[in-house]
């Protein structure tokens, strides 16, 4: 798909949304950072659920240590993976307050260093937190992405790569979002939407389809 049509594409998502957020709830840099980890594997709607008690009591690296994690436990035990999950925003509370001065790093790599923290969440958080023009690529704008025929790519990795060489500068801030929202409610893994989509006449797969 050449960038006019991709440009025409988020037109479109643009005037049906013109600043679209991420639906995880958060208060700081820090819980969004929590928040993001927490919602590896698991839905926003889980996590929000979850964390809507737990923000209340740790929303700080100092008070996530002071909660400790047994008790981070019992607030996360509905949420997927909570084990590891637990003992990860413990141990990256540690590392913010030891090598950060208990601030969320503005930068890529010192993120990625983090415990619990990968290419999708640090790019997450470099976007809704400091508004960096990054990709994040998860299941949504994977599956997304590739079926509608902005790139076609096998692994995360590759498609926000070409993702980026793909779509206009101009919709970078918002794009995974966009994305990630019509993932989630119109091009959805098993039945796609197809006949209350927006932009269902430049899909590439909808064509095929026909």
């Amino acid at each position: 798909m050449n960038k006019q049509v991709i440009d025409k594409i988020f037109e479109i998502w643009h005037k049906e949304n013109p600043i679209p957020q991420t639906e995880l709830k958060f208060t700081n840099n820090f819980t969004l950072l929590v928040a993001v980890v927490l919602s590896a594997q698991s839905t926003d709607v889980g996590v929000n659920k979850a964390t809507k008690e737990l923000f209340q009591v740790a929303d700080t690296p100092q008070k996530m240590l002071n909660l400790g994690e047994e008790n981070l436990k019992k607030y996360i035990s509905t949420i997927g993976l909570f084990n590891s999950k637990a003992k990860n925003i413990i141990k990256l509370s540690e590392q913010l307050i030891k090598k950060h001065d208990s601030q969320v790093p503005q930068n890529f790599e010192a993120l990625k260093s983090l415990a619990g923290v990968g290419q999708k969440t640090a790019n997450v958080v470099l976007n809704c937190a400091f508004g960096y023009p990054t990709i994040a690529v998860d299941t949504h704008v994977f599956r997304v992405s590739n079926r509608i025929g902005f790139v076609k790519e096998k692994t995360p990795e590759k498609t926000e790569i070409a993702l980026l060489k793909k779509v206009p500068k101009k919709w970078q801030s918002h794009a995974h979002h966009w994305l990630i929202l019509h993932g989630r409610y119109v091009c959805i893994a098993k039945k796609p939407k197809c006949d209350i989509c927006k932009i269902s006449e430049f899909c590439k797969t909808n064509q095929k389809n026909k």
